[in-house]
């Protein structure tokens, strides 16, 4: 695409400061019926996830300014701070984040329905989004849960914003599920790793999806003819009831989430365990309701709970989105001509 074709692209849509205030925004905008209604519908990953910021941020440089956005798990997160206007305080929080920093979140929960509490992170984005209620937003949002004990596919569009997101990112076994509006609800990938099929449902003319885990694609195959031999050593599981071994189990959970030497840990098994189903989910639910642009940074070398390595993740989403941009562009400038009167309604 030429120069002056990017430049037509670009009229009517919202200009923006990088920085991602909306305060920093000019309001000059084609009429509706000129321009094709933008939606993001960002995927689940988990530390990951800070990819979505770099994604955003390169769109937003573009000119590129979503209507809608549409969440799962941390996709949820990151959408639901910028819809209210805290995109900038979670990007500063995210860079900062350190090893000891993310041990400080983990709230060890010995006996309850998760291994973490969260009481810490959701402390953490209550300070930042406060009673923030999600009619309210300047930018039509739903972030994606899943009612655990039914297997509905809970699409949440109304009340706090942070017991959405909260909902949304609740992994089961990791984090305890939260009660909305009389369900029980845990995190939405269990069912719409990349919620593209919501993104169309709330009137979205174009939808950019962002998958977080497409270095997991590949990884299914079938391995037909297996067995034990020789190798294989048993594994002898001591247990320590002292009180030393009963006081050090908090520190013993909490090495777990950044791996050990011998053996997964019980995190990292649910959560492999979980980056599979997600795979076999997304591949269904993206070839049976593809986006009109697929963005896929490669976050493979980024484990699930790394959240101390955000800026690499947020620069990987930024070049993926580079990337992709005369696609985006391309794709608006085709809707935007399929809708304009003069050109007639789309055949």
């Amino acid at each position: 695409m030429g120069l002056r074709g990017k430049t037509v692209v670009l009229e009517g849509l919202f200009t923006r400061s990088r920085g991602g205030d909306r305060s920093a925004e000019a309001t000059t905008l084609q009429p509706a019926a000129e321009r094709p209604t933008i939606a993001l519908a960002l995927g689940g990953g988990a530390a990951r996830g800070f990819a979505h910021i770099g994604v955003m941020r390169t769109l937003l440089s573009h000119g590129i300014v979503p209507e809608i956005i549409v969440g799962t798990s941390i996709g949820a997160v990151v959408g639901g701070c910028y819809a209210a206007n805290q995109l900038d305080g979670f990007e500063a929080w995210a860079r900062g984040l350190t090893v000891r920093g993310v041990l400080g979140y983990l709230d060890v929960n010995l006996g309850g329905s998760g291994l973490i509490r969260g009481n810490h992170l959701a402390k953490r984005l209550e300070d930042a989004l406060d009673d923030t209620r999600i009619e309210n937003l300047p930018t039509r949002f739903a972030a994606i849960a899943t009612e655990f004990t039914t297997g509905h596919e809970v699409w949440l569009t109304r009340g706090r914003l942070v017991d959405a997101l909260r909902a949304s990112y609740a992994l089961p076994g990791i984090f305890p599920p939260a009660r909305i509006g009389g369900r029980w609800l845990v995190d939405g990938a269990l069912v719409n790793p990349v919620p593209v099929s919501a993104a169309r449902a709330l009137d979205a003319r174009l939808v950019i999806a962002v998958n977080l885990n497409t270095d997991l694609f590949g990884r299914g195959t079938i391995i037909a003819n297996h067995g034990s031999d020789e190798t294989d050593e048993p594994e002898l599981i001591k247990q320590d009831n002292s009180m030393r071994g009963m006081f050090g189990r908090e520190r013993f959970l909490r090495r777990h989430f950044f791996g050990r030497r011998r053996g997964p840990g019980i995190p990292t098994v649910m959560v492999e365990a979980f980056n599979v189903m997600q795979d076999r989910i997304t591949r269904a639910r993206l070839a049976g309701d593809p986006p009109d642009v697929l963005i896929s940074p490669r976050l493979g070398e980024i484990g699930w709970f790394e959240f101390h390595r955000a800026e690499e993740a947020i620069a990987i989403g930024a070049d993926a989105t580079e990337k992709n941009i005369d696609a985006i562009l391309e794709a608006v400038s085709a809707l935007t001509h399929a809708v304009s009167p003069a050109a007639g309604p789309p055949k």
